[in-house]
């Protein structure tokens, strides 16, 4: 694969790539580590799993891919004790591995390397050239429902900064709640003497609820690993009005996880009301947005699709 096919198939489906250029740098003189951090919190979802295809995406372009499993931002983050944290880090690691990284992928939990003097007193160089305000601006998309806010938040953005740098990371993916924080990286990394990654940022997925993100805490997701009966009663159950497309979840669902394994959808209906359909990705669009798709005919559809594409998850579970 050459270089344009390999940044056209990176580039797919995400929102920006900061920058191109350095991305083709990267490619070029073989500085290819892709780095993505997620907190072990809970159940691993869709929300998770665009990220997650991303770096397979990397990995198929040539990347060593490293997957921090960031026990002491969790920590941090209120999301439990550090043997709590440990054990669902544990279940994490074999979703990442269900839903299809390759063999070679690295896990790193980070308080393996995050108690070390080293890495300690980077976090303090960086502390000393970013601005409180800097800091807590970061952190808005991530700590907005909190009302008590903690001295926790600021320490956070810094030390995946420098996480960064630990891990040798040439490439930094993220969804877009993460953008303040690789923002703060580029710009402060460098005045380290430390070169600053590329950053890549995917959308975020829309939680059944219909509120902006998909989170286990708020209990709007759909787990990887979760059974058919239980993925069809949440999609049925999910926010999608009708006729409308955008920040429709359904809808996401289907553009993010069945339209990139199928040309198709099936959505089956009475004789009574048309019959079964077959949709490709412009037609559900343009047929839903004109409201001549009721809501649940398109629920069922996309239930039925996404069960079809996460059955290996399901297998990879009964097999290990």
């Amino acid at each position: 694969m050459d270089t344009d096919s390999k940044i056209e198939m990176i580039k797919k489906g995400t929102l920006e790539v900061i920058t191109e250029e350095e991305l083709r740098e990267k490619i070029e003189t073989g500085k290819t580590t892709a780095y993505i951090g997620y907190e072990p919190s809970g159940k691993i979802h869709l929300g998770h799993a665009i990220t997650v295809k991303k770096m397979i995406d990397l990995q198929r372009a040539g990347f060593k891919v490293k997957i921090l499993l960031a026990d002491l931002h969790a920590y941090l983050n209120g999301k439990g004790t550090m043997e709590e944290i440990k054990e669902i880090s544990k279940y994490n690691i074999e979703c990442f591995k269900a839903l299809g990284l390759s063999e070679d992928t690295e896990f790193i939990i980070g308080s393996e390397f995050g108690r070390n003097m080293d890495y300690t007193h980077k976090i303090y160089e960086l502390a000393i050239i970013t601005s409180l305000a800097r800091a807590k601006r970061s952190m808005a998309q991530i700590t907005r429902d909190s009302e008590d806010h903690k001295v926790a938040e600021v320490i956070y953005p810094i030390m995946q900064a420098i996480d960064m740098v630990f891990l040798e990371t040439d490439v930094a993916v993220g969804g877009m709640e993460q953008r303040k924080i690789h923002m703060l990286a580029r710009e402060n990394l460098p005045k380290m003497g430390i070169k600053a990654p590329v950053c890549i940022h995917t959308p975020l997925l829309h939680g059944t609820d219909g509120s902006d993100k998909m989170s286990s805490s708020k209990n709007n997701f759909i787990a990887v690993d979760d059974e058919p009966e239980v993925i069809m009663k949440k999609i049925q159950k999910s926010f999608c009005p009708q006729g409308q497309v955008e920040d429709n979840p359904v809808i996401e669902i289907a553009e993010h996880f069945i339209f990139p394994e199928m040309d198709t959808l099936i959505i089956k209906r009475p004789e009574k009301f048309g019959g079964n359909l077959e949709l490709n990705h412009e037609e559900l669009l343009e047929l839903y947005g004109a409201g001549e798709l009721h809501p649940l005919d398109l629920k069922n559809g996309v239930a039925e699709g996404l069960i079809e594409v996460l059955e290996p998850v399901r297998e990879y579970f009964k097999s290990n």
